[in-house]
């Protein structure tokens, strides 16, 4: 999810991985209001029907017709599109929604520099960066010089300072609204991905996918 489908924050693991287990990667595209929840209910092998092949041209077989990871890519834009709605209710412009948890860290924290805001919130310097880059274009962020002149570091802009109250405030709300969802369903995203993590650790992604190929003669 915000990419973010922001799970408990007390587990930060489970959030990383399900972070990626969604990631697309990003933003993909608004859905119709009521895609969110019945998104939850798709089966996880989809068909695209705007992958649908035409006869009249070229009839190779393309795996991309078929997708176990596009109802989850769905389900999270839909979900972001709903976040970014809210913001805009209130007229908090040019703001995507996974920036916020950065934004409310550099708040409750104070500056920090590239490295320690990505260790904070378990990306990789590189990611962290780019989205660094992302939100000072906008306006959310600035860098200020650090303890020394080789370091500098990332603090927030008056802009920013004057909406965290409402960030925090929808972060909140967000957090309340997904547990009421995962109430109303038989099968919640948080044990999902608890489940997901202890059979990978079991066996890796990355073996299942080496297995599955070491199958197949196209990949020879």
């Amino acid at each position: 999810m915000r990419m973010r489908m922001r799970m408990y924050a007390e587990h930060p693991a489970q959030l990383t991985s399900y972070s990626r287990l969604l990631a697309g990667r990003h933003r993909l595209t608004d859905i119709s209001d009521s895609g969110c929840v019945s998104a939850v209910t798709l089966p996880l092998m989809t068909e695209d029907p705007a992958l649908s092949p035409d006869v009249t041209q070229d009839t190779t077989p393309d795996p991309t017709h078929q997708s176990r990871w596009r109802p989850l890519r769905l389900l999270q834009a839909s979900m972001d599109a709903d976040i970014a709605r809210i913001y805009a209710e209130r007229r908090i412009e040019g703001l995507k929604p996974n920036h916020v948890r950065e934004l409310l860290r550099l708040h409750a924290r104070g500056p920090m520099t590239i490295t320690e805001l990505a260790e904070s919130v378990g990306h990789s310097h590189s990611a962290l960066s780019q989205k660094v880059a992302a939100m000072r274009a906008a306006g959310w962020v600035r860098t200020v010089p650090g303890e020394d002149a080789r370091t500098k570091k990332v603090t927030l802009t008056e802009r920013a300072g004057a909406v965290v109250g409402r960030l925090a405030a929808e972060w909140r709300a967000t957090e309340a609204a997904l547990a009421e969802l995962e109430a109303e369903i038989p099968y919640p995203l948080t044990q999902v991905v608890i489940d997901i993590e202890r059979a990978l650790e079991r066996r890796s992604f990355h073996d299942r996918i080496a297995a599955k190929l070491a199958e197949d003669p196209a990949w020879e």
